[in-house]
């Protein structure tokens, strides 16, 4: 969703929208009854402990000194027994983690594998609520009996289980803390704080790190405005945006008086950052920061504003991965910068996973910070599929390495060198396909979650169902990730899926591939959706019977 854009912009949450529920009303629809799992045509068993692991009378040997190199971290990793969960609406942003990392598994609220995925749970009775956020939806899977349950059983006696999720609040924290999670992400109270645009514009500057030629103030009025501008030096076309909120939502390109009378109501009297307006590329970049310094992971270009993949203009819808998002110089300057940034974060109290908006300057070839996003993104799907990850590990691993009760040693110039070097090495893509017509409509049929080839007449068909994207080898290939399914309801906006596939998605001027659009016109082909009437025509007919 970009130019630059935060976090609420790429959540991939699928919380109901008021848009459903009121149709859902409408249609006097009834709450889903619970599966039962003895008669359903897919057999199921309850989740257990894996039968690999070790019995609760044997101990693991005992680690005498730190974690001192990427053979003994994977060791650490492989025989790990603290159950690490991953909690919410899907298990898209980790998927295939837990190739590497033994316990870690994942809640989701849809289960896209229909209980066909050992690793993902999702409990089997879910009244209809009307979720706000996707932090409303982490909050209703942690309290959840079967949730809780379902977390106990697979917790060895002794060791308290860790949590990770995307979204999460002050109430999430409280949660886990009764319930005796150890909820491993920096406090619900420093991200708000570092995701104002203003904090992270002055935390950045104190160390060196460039934003797009700015100045902070608030303005009243245009005049106020083309003063601060003058003083600043910044021209007369700019960028004003607001300290939170998504960036398509906050963020406005202003050149007279009449375009800041549109937007006046949004950013009168409060703290504005307004920008020289440049000719920019957006690029993403996911890093951790450990205690012995920033581990930077591979940069990519977005999937933004195509309207076959979404209805909101500027849109996030995915990104891409490939050896020319920058060239050696510029990748090895934005590299620094977000080393820079990141250890400036740790002066801060923060550690562990974080994103960065990077904007490049097309014509003067400049760096600069965009914006800081401070948790796990929607990049993370490709990020921990690169060659670096299978050269040392994923980069969320040295997430979960910095709250793991262990000493290591880390040398953070030399894993950053070798990932610039295996950046080159990559090519990755992957795109959210959204509902994008003004529509309301029940699901009758939805293509499944798995792996998709290309049959003798060049069409997109099911091949088999799979449990992640990494092994896939070519273009030919793709993995979907479906959200809604049949029984479900889309609406305009409502993410129906995610295709991950080898290869580019996007040509270099930024249109949508022909291979790009073949993938959605499929993927689309194979839903089938009966539409609900208008709400206006329901309540007459409901009006009508009543006087009956």
């Amino acid at each position: 969703m970009a130019t630059p854009r935060k976090t609420p912009a790429k959540r991939t949450t699928t919380a109901r929208r008021p848009a459903e529920s009121r149709a859902k009303s409408t249609a006097k629809r009834e709450s889903v009854p619970a599966v039962d799992l003895t008669t359903g045509p897919l057999p199921t068993s309850a989740p257990t402990l894996d039968a690999e692991e070790q019995p609760l009378d044997v101990e693991a040997p005992p680690i005498t000194h730190a974690l001192r190199n990427m053979s003994e971290i994977r060791h650490h990793f492989r025989t790990n027994r603290r159950p690490v969960f991953f909690v919410g609406a899907s298990a898209f942003n980790l998927l295939g983690l837990d190739r590497w990392v033994r316990g870690f598994s994942y809640i989701a609220y849809y289960d896209s594998w229909q209980g066909a995925h050992p690793r993902v749970f999702s409990p089997i009775d879910k009244p209809y609520v009307e979720f706000q956020s996707g932090e409303e939806i982490n909050n209703w899977l942690l309290r959840n009996h079967e949730v809780r349950a379902h977390i106990a059983r697979l917790t060895p006696a002794g060791e308290r289980p860790q949590i990770v999720t995307v979204f999460f609040d002050a109430e999430t924290e409280a949660i886990c803390e009764e319930l005796g999670f150890d909820l491993i992400l920096p406090s619900a109270r420093l991200r708000e704080h570092l995701d104002s645009k203003m904090v992270t514009t002055r935390i950045a500057e104190s160390v060196g790190v460039a934003s797009v030629p700015n100045t902070i103030t608030t303005v009243e009025s245009w005049t106020d405005v083309v003063a601060a501008a003058d003083a600043a030096g910044l021209g007369s076309d700019l960028v004003i945006q607001t300290a939170y909120g998504d960036s398509g939502k906050t963020t406005f390109f202003v050149g007279d008086e009449d375009g800041f009378d549109r937007i006046a109501d949004d950013v009168r009297g409060v703290e504005v950052k307004i920008m020289k307006r440049i000719n920019n590329r957006p690029i993403a970049v996911e890093a951790v920061l450990t205690r012995h310094g920033t581990v930077v992971g591979p940069f990519m270009t977005e999937i933004t504003g195509h309207g076959a993949l979404t209805p909101y203009r500027g849109g996030w819808s995915g990104n891409e991965m490939f050896p020319g998002v920058l060239d050696a110089d510029a990748r090895h300057r934005a590299t620094q910068l977000v080393r820079r940034l990141g250890d400036r974060l740790g002066q801060e109290g923060y550690r562990g996973f974080f994103e960065v908006d990077v904007l490049l300057d097309t014509d003067s070839g400049e760096v600069y910070l965009g914006e800081l996003n401070p948790r796990i993104s929607g990049a993370s799907a490709i990020t921990n599929v690169t060659a670096g990850a299978y050269a040392d590990v994923p980069l969320f691993v040295f997430h979960l390495l910095e709250f793991a009760d262990v000493d290591f040693v880390l040398d953070v110039d030399e894993v950053n060198e070798r990932w610039e070097e295996l950046a080159a090495a990559d090519v990755w893509s992957h795109m959210v396909i959204k509902h994008t017509v003004d529509t309301v409509e029940h699901i009758d049929v939805a293509p499944p979650t798995g792996r998709y080839v290309y049959d003798l007449q060049g069409r997109l068909v099911f091949s088999q169902g799979d449990l992640d994207w990494h092994l896939l080898h070519s273009e030919s290939e793709a993995f979907y990730l479906r959200i809604y399914g049949p029984g479900d309801y889309r609406w305009k906006g409502a993410d129906l899926g995610i295709l991950v596939t080898k290869g580019r998605l996007q040509t270099p001027a930024g249109e949508l591939t022909i291979r790009a659009k073949h993938l959605i016109d499929s993927i689309r082909s194979m839903y089938a959706a009966t539409p609900l009437p208008p709400v206006e025509l329901v309540d007459a007919v409901d009006h009508a019977g009543a006087k009956g």
